[in-house]
């Protein structure tokens, strides 16, 4: 993970002072900027592996720069904030955000979500037909999906589902995010069709589906896909 430009769009001084003294001491890269505004200018130009970003900057709302960032790029971006209102958490992540931590913050746990992400980066950037993820192994193109060896038997939906799930492993997704792109635009509010196919793909691919490993529920929010081949 070494090498890694990190930017930090974080008006706090003392916020932004200790992440910088993190990232020096694991290695990583960081510059950083207090406002909207810089923030852009920043970004154009050191092109940066990973944002990290407040929501209450002084010149707006840390969502409104996700959002532009969005539209040029698709890098991973993890919102801290004092915000922790669900409410809050969803509009960041329904904007373009990956991963939202609320602060107080454990360094430990920001730099898990940073490593998380940052793989996530590196097998988009080197995608093949094959994708493994723990027991579960994907053909993209023969769109075969094989559990433990064994060939997985799924409908079309629950296909459709498990392939958007581990395409964006380790990351948040809402519940719209998630009903928007398995199916389609007009069925954002269908939570139930969503519930259905999550508990029906838990029986399939957990050794446990009240104690899931792979797909774990964000309380509020949505599902997190957990992949760790390490």
């Amino acid at each position: 993970m070494n090498n890694y430009l990190i930017q930090i769009v974080e008006d706090d001084p003392s916020v932004k002072k200790l992440l910088e003294i993190t990232f020096k001491e694991y290695q990583f890269k960081s510059v950083s900027c207090e406002s909207k505004k810089s923030a852009f200018g920043m970004f154009l130009g050191h092109n940066p592996d990973l944002l990290i970003v407040d929501l209450g900057l002084p010149d707006g709302d840390g969502k409104e720069f996700i959002k532009q960032i969005r539209e040029i790029s698709k890098l991973p971006i993890i919102v801290l904030s004092a915000r922790h209102d669900e409410r809050e958490i969803v509009a960041a992540l329904d904007a373009g955000a990956d991963d939202y931590i609320t602060k107080p913050f454990s360094v430990n746990e920001l730099l898990a979500r940073i490593r998380a992400n940052l793989r996530r980066k590196i097998n988009e950037e080197n995608i093949s037909d094959t994708i493994t993820c723990g027991a579960l192994e994907m053909n993209i193109a023969s769109r075969d999906i094989f559990f433990k060896k064994e060939p997985l038997k799924l409908t079309p939906i629950e296909y459709e589902l498990l392939k958007y799930f581990i395409l964006n492993t380790n990351k948040t997704l809402t519940h719209k995010q998630i009903l928007k792109e398995v199916w389609g635009v007009g069925y954002q509010n269908e939570m139930q069709y969503l519930r259905t196919y999550v508990n029906a793909l838990r029986k399939k691919i957990e050794q446990n589906s009240t104690r899931p490993t792979y797909i774990k529920t964000e309380s509020g929010i949505g599902y997190r896909f957990n992949c760790n081949n390490e």
